[in-house]
């Protein structure tokens, strides 16, 4: 924690501590990807994995009422794109879903467990389906405002996430 002149106590982002705050993603052209809104700021553990790994680093030791902008590289955000991800397949192998037209999310059952893939194109019988996240391989422009900074309950460290008013219910 950090007091300024006025007696005022700061707490500093670290480890368990529950961050709100308000932000906007940007891609490199300028475009809103996501943004808070007014109404519902984003509320969060630090430093149990739920923002990407460089947007928690560079709020890690900031406080309530500071303001930054950051560009977060895609090693550090959604990882590079892997072209070892992306398949074509016949559209019979996608049977029972109507209507299939590029931008599609799907699920889809892998070695690996579950994954969401993309439909990116459709020629003749061939479908191409991309399970990369839709941000990787893209840097990612983050303008934030860090609005509370607060310790993390017994029961919120418990459950590995915030309860309350801008968190999860039980």
């Amino acid at each position: 924690m950090i007091a300024d002149s006025s007696r005022q106590v700061f707490m500093v982002i670290e480890q368990d501590c529950v961050v709100t705050l308000h932000y906007t993603l940007r891609d490199d052209a300028g475009e809103v990807i996501d943004r808070s809104s007014s109404e519902r700021p984003l509320t969060y553990l630090h430093g149990r994995g739920q923002l990407i790994a460089g947007l928690e680093r560079e709020l890690q030791g900031r406080r309530a009422g500071e303001k930054l902008g950051v560009t977060i590289a895609p090693a550090d955000g959604y990882g590079e794109y892997d072209a070892t991800l992306v398949e074509q397949v016949p559209r019979r192998a996608l049977k029972g879903i109507a209507s299939l037209k590029p931008g599609m999310q799907l699920r889809s059952r892998t070695e690996h467990g579950p994954r969401t893939v993309t439909v990116t194109r459709i020629v003749g019988d061939l479908v191409t389906l991309d399970a990369n996240h839709p941000l990787a391989g893209k840097s990612l422009n983050f303008e934030v405002e860090i609005t509370d900074v607060r310790q993390a309950t017994e029961e919120e460290l418990a459950h590995g996430h915030v309860h309350g008013p801008g968190g999860h219910a039980h």
